[in-house]
């Protein structure tokens, strides 16, 4: 009788210490799968980041023609009405200094 609760006691040792080192396979496993997965996530978001940037280069570089010429156009007016433009520099400052006074 006490044989054979040895002979049980020790099939369900080694039992389970095979479902123990089963779990542990499984487990780093799944840390692989995590790793593997997040390491895909960065690389994502960087082609992503990468993506948006290039867009956004793309369109300032269109946009660019018509930024210099009204920005020409706001260069003779300042020249043309120097005391207008003095009063709008002045309403933009204060329209800044009021913007960063609220942060």
């Amino acid at each position: 009788m006490l044989s054979t609760l040895s002979q049980l006691r020790g099939n369900l040792d080694h039992d389970l210490h095979r479902q123990i080192a089963a779990l542990a396979k499984q487990v780093s496993a799944l840390q692989g799968a995590v790793s593997s997965r997040g390491g895909h996530a960065v690389d994502g978001a960087w082609d992503t980041t990468a993506d948006l940037y290039d867009d956004f280069r793309d369109r300032l570089a269109d946009a660019m023609p018509h930024i210099r010429k009204g920005a020409r156009t706001v260069e003779r007016s300042a020249r043309d009405h120097p005391a207008t433009a003095a009063v709008v520099g002045l309403v933009v400052v204060g329209l800044v200094v009021a913007f960063m006074s609220r942060r």
